[in-house]
């Protein structure tokens, strides 16, 4: 009972060994990620299409949740830009943005995503994930980077911009650029190249005047800070919301109230597509920024736990006022290097952006936009990586067209369909080259009892006994291939009477593959040649037992290539040398 109780409440798993110092250095983690994700809480509530408050109720409670279910001790949760996107994506066609429907619609998607996650949990399917690759999720988060980018272009203009996708955002940026506000422009650039320089050049600058590295990092993180408290200065001290500046406006002031979503099942069943890409894309991006901080600290984290934590984290956000939350990469990295020991930093970052929330919001009523966007414009610089894809490329072929195709649709036909795209490339490409998969006649090196190919080595073969590598698991897509390489091997070679289907590649022989398997020993048989078996793994050999068809091979079944070979070539070998 206490294994499963470990396993749903990570937290009685350290909590046991916390101590004073612990909790000091989760605590001074607490204050740098709140300075830290008081800006980002509130322009990513705005990239979402919500009021500023909405991204902070959603750094409240669900990181409380976190600290109590997760299994990372560094993973900073809450608003996300990719996550935000998605989100502003999905209620574009439900609601206008910022009214209450779209709150409202806002909710529910962030208690459905976790709905979902916290289901996946239970069932323990964090394999799912594993559909969306690599490549298509790089692709997918650098083509959002270069759409967020793109939409925050309007609010450092001081013009409304708009649009789904890049075409739609560059041709609305166009047709208002005589609409150009100039003091908006001066503190969005502004405030852009301050941000900039910041993140390039700060923390040598830094190291240069004798601070640590440590300490230079951690500065240049707070830059953001610096620049929310410039703006909002500047712009209360000249009045610059009568000039035209765009200002946060008053954020309610006081702790999110707790009630249930809307029920209305049309718009439950509506979001259900978005609700299920923004679960499995945050999941994904969670668990690979928890794993990697892990490794570091030689850590481990659960993924089907963190399923179980950011779902209900999410729920947390959806009966708080708040929108969908993921693990930040870059709020991560600076919890760990802040020196956050355990969950519970997250917690205490909750009771500061609290604490913000109540004493701040007539301050940040002066806040100018344009310091947000371009807050999240240098945010979601570092999500950008074009040269992966001319990388991927050159190493895959399939798995740079399918990253590329994530980059393109979701440039041009937005969010849901690059990645609902990317993924079906990704998988059918998959099929597709597990289809033919690759396979070779191998020959012994000469002197030892390694084979290699004969097309790339120079290796002793029998004429009457030709051995075949497979290279991949047999199942449904590929057992045909497999029949029809098998016989034209053996048309081709007449003199073959044995055949070794070497399968130390082979980790799965489903049905159909089974039925291909006898198939060819049949026909293999009716020709007068004898089917061998080599290196088959204990996993597949022992459902092969459960079958009639050991007992219907012809030939045998060897535990190496090398003992088939004794046994099967009696005359002396020839040697074949590769063109």
């Amino acid at each position: 009972m206490s294994g499963k109780l470990i396993r749903y409440l990570p937290i009685l798993n350290w909590l046991r060994d916390y101590r004073a110092d612990t909790f000091i250095s989760d605590g001074l983690a607490a204050v740098i990620v709140t300075l830290m994700l008081v800006p980002q809480a509130l322009a990513y509530a705005l990239l979402a299409g919500l009021p500023p408050e909405v991204g902070l109720y959603a750094s409240m409670i669900p990181l409380v949740v976190y600290a109590l279910l997760g299994t990372s001790a560094t993973l900073a949760v809450g608003p996300v830009a990719v996550a935000s996107l998605m989100t502003a994506s999905a209620l574009g066609g439900i609601a206008e943005p910022g009214t209450p429907e779209y709150v409202g619609a806002a909710l529910v998607l962030a208690s459905l995503s976790g709905l979902m996650l916290f289901a996946m949990g239970l069932l323990r399917l964090g394999f799912l994930a594993n559909f969306l690759s690599h490549p298509v999720i790089s692709g997918f988060v650098t083509a959002s980077g270069i759409l967020i980018a793109g939409s925050q272009l309007g609010s450092i203009l001081g013009i409304q911009g708009g649009g789904h996708n890049l075409l739609e955002m560059g041709q609305g940026l166009w047709q208002q650029m005589g609409e150009v506000n100039a003091f908006t422009l001066m503190i969005g650039g502004g405030a852009l190249l301050f941000l900039y320089l910041c993140r390039n050049f700060l923390t040598q600058g830094l190291i240069g005047i004798g601070l640590s590295k440590r300490l230079a990092d951690l500065t240049t993180k707070a830059a953001p800070v610096a620049a929310v408290i410039v703006t909002t200065a500047a712009a209360w001290y000249f009045d610059l919301g009568a000039a035209g500046v765009n200002l946060v406006g008053e954020v309610p002031s006081g702790l999110p109230e707790i009630s249930l979503p809307s029920m209305d099942p049309a718009i439950w069943s509506t979001l259900v597509p978005a609700a299920i890409l923004i679960s499995l894309v945050g999941f994904v991006e969670s668990v690979s920024v928890a794993q990697t901080l892990a490794a570091k600290r030689r850590q481990r984290i659960d993924p089907d736990s963190e399923l179980i934590a950011l779902g209900l984290a999410n729920v947390a956000a959806g009966v708080s006022g708040g929108s969908p939350v993921s693990g930040g990469f870059s709020r991560s990295v600076v919890n760990f290097e802040a020196g956050a020991e355990t969950p519970i930093a997250g917690a205490l970052t909750a009771v500061g952006i609290a604490i913000a929330t109540l004493t701040l919001t007539g301050f940040l009523a002066f806040l100018p936009k344009a310091t947000l966007a371009a807050t999240i414009i240098i945010a979601v610089s570092t999500l950008i990586d074009l040269p992966a894809i001319r990388r991927t490329m050159a190493y895959s072929k399939a798995d740079g067209v399918a990253m590329l195709a994530t980059v393109i649709l979701t440039l041009v036909h937005g969010v849901e369909a690059g990645i609902v795209v990317g993924v079906a490339l990704s998988i059918g490409l998959y099929l597709y080259r597990t289809s033919r998969p690759h396979s070779a006649i191998v020959g012994r090196i000469p002197g030892t009892e390694h084979f290699r190919n004969v097309r790339r080595h120079e290796v002793e073969i029998d004429k009457t006994t030709a051995i075949l590598r497979v290279d991949e698991s047999l199942y449904f897509a590929n057992a045909r291939y497999l029949e029809e390489t098998v016989l034209e091997l053996v048309a081709e070679n007449p003199e073959i009477k044995n055949l070794v289907l070497a399968c130390q590649a082979v980790n799965e022989i489903d049905a159909s593959a089974l039925e291909s398997l006898e198939a060819i020993n049949v026909r293999l048989e009716d020709a007068g040649i004898h089917l061998h078996l080599a290196e088959v793994k204990g996993p597949v050999m022992d459902r092969l037992k459960r079958t009639h068809f050991c007992e219907e091979l012809k030939g045998q079944i060897f535990l190496s290539t090398y003992e088939a070979w004794k046994a099967l070539v009696k005359k002396p070998s020839i040697l074949f040398k590769p063109d």
